[in-house]
């Protein structure tokens, strides 16, 4: 019997029906009159999932590297000295790009488990009088570590200490699961990619930015062509892009971001939140950890989750997908053989969490993990129906029992 493999790593992310039918399109001629009533307000809808009014985004057909590096190039100068914070792989390639690109980083090295250090951070602002720093980086979501940081706490650094850098945020596996609120925290390039939040396959690099970061852009004398802001700018206010886009996932975000704004972006935040703590009890229930240190780095889009010493966390997921037809995330770098990773973000709901967690329990327990059978599946399930009432605010159409 063939059956559907079971997808909980932390992106890509299982799509939608509704998107799936949105993208499974005849190919569409992206230069006819008619494409610019599509694509300029799909431009505009898209600031919303940012909470951005001012500034614009870009969307190429990418990765969230690609994201990354338009960025860098198109406001930053060669040389520039910028203020990075390494504490998980992702931030760690972050790292790695802006020193490629030939930027100044001054790096500073967190335990693997923590995020980005504000008070470290203020402290290098504070004493930069001569506004050296002319950008600063925060790694809103650090997936290999489930570990999420304070872009609000950063952004006051910068305004105690009145400074002027420019403040750029990976917020890859966080929008569109965790609240970002460029306006309101003065973020001027925010990174991002299709296939987590937004539920889409793999191929949209989407960088929003603010009109600081336009302004730069005149300024930066970094080489680019293909992730050009300025290419960008002459054909997206037409409607149109400089070179092929990507039209089947332009029709899935359509059709995504539709459903973001139908269950309203806030209950989107509030059902992730309640998810992640269901993993979390589980955990709890199974004797083990989170790799996050404290409760305040806790990641409502992904937990890593430490293995008891002697149990190789590879052998987990290796169970999970081969015995349990069910795929978790590895541990990566640092953490190898230390974590598996449950993705819990996008299209999901308590009962896909509650699958997640059965092959988990099932897969540990054959890798000599010794827990008792359905404790952690039993925390998660009293949580959930213990937190029902609360969370069908966002579900009128549900009606319960009182």
């Amino acid at each position: 019997m063939l059956v559907t493999p079971h997808l909980f790593i932390p992106g890509p992310t299982n799509v939608p029906e509704a998107v799936r039918r949105a993208m499974d399109i005849r190919q569409e001629d992206m230069r006819s009159p008619e494409f610019p009533k599509f694509t300029l307000p799909l431009f505009e809808d898209l600031k919303k999932a940012f909470k951005l009014t001012n500034g614009r985004v870009f969307i190429y057909p990418a990765s969230g590297t690609g994201a990354w590096e338009s960025a860098i190039t198109n406001t930053l100068n060669t040389g520039d000295k910028v203020l990075m914070s390494r504490f998980g792989q992702f931030s760690l390639l972050w790292v790695d790009m802006a020193q490629r690109l030939g930027l100044n980083v001054q790096v500073l090295d967190e335990e693997w488990g923590t995020g980005v250090p504000v008070e470290k951070y203020a402290e290098i602002l504070a004493a930069d009088k001569g506004h050296e720093i002319k950008a600063v980086f925060v790694t809103q979501n650090e997936t290999a570590t489930g570990v999420a940081s304070d872009v609000a706490g950063v952004r006051k650094a910068l305004n105690d200490a009145k400074h002027p850098a420019l403040l750029f945020v990976d917020g890859v596996s966080s929008v569109g699961s965790i609240d970002m609120r460029m306006e309101e925290w003065g973020v001027d390039c925010c990174v991002s990619g299709s296939q987590k939040g937004f539920m889409l396959p793999t191929g949209l690099g989407i960088l929003a930015v603010s009109n600081k970061a336009l302004e730069a852009n005149k300024s930066g004398k970094m080489p680019r062509c293909f992730f050009s802001f300025e290419d960008m700018i002459k054909n997206n206010d037409l409607g149109y892009f400089p070179y092929t886009p990507a039209t089947p996932h332009l029709r899935g975000l359509r059709a995504a971001l539709d459903m973001l704004f139908a269950e309203g972006l806030d209950n989107v935040f509030a059902r992730h939140h309640r998810l992640a703590e269901g993993v979390r009890r589980a955990v709890n229930a199974w004797g083990l950890k989170v790799c996050a240190k404290e409760p305040k780095w806790y990641s409502d889009t992904v937990s890593a989750i430490l293995v008891p010493e002697g149990v190789d966390s590879a052998q987990v997921v290796k169970t999970g997908y081969y015995r349990y037809n069910t795929s978790f995330g590895v541990g990566l770098n640092k953490v190898a053989g230390k974590v598996f990773r449950i993705g819990h973000l996008g299209a999901l709901d308590e009962v896909m969490v509650g699958g997640a967690l059965f092959a988990a329990e099932m897969a540990l327990r054959d890798c000599g993990v010794n827990l008792v059978p359905g404790s952690g599946t039993g925390a998660a399930a009293e949580y959930f129906r213990e937190t029902t009432k609360a969370s069908a605010t966002s579900r009128p159409e549900l009606k319960l029992a009182s």
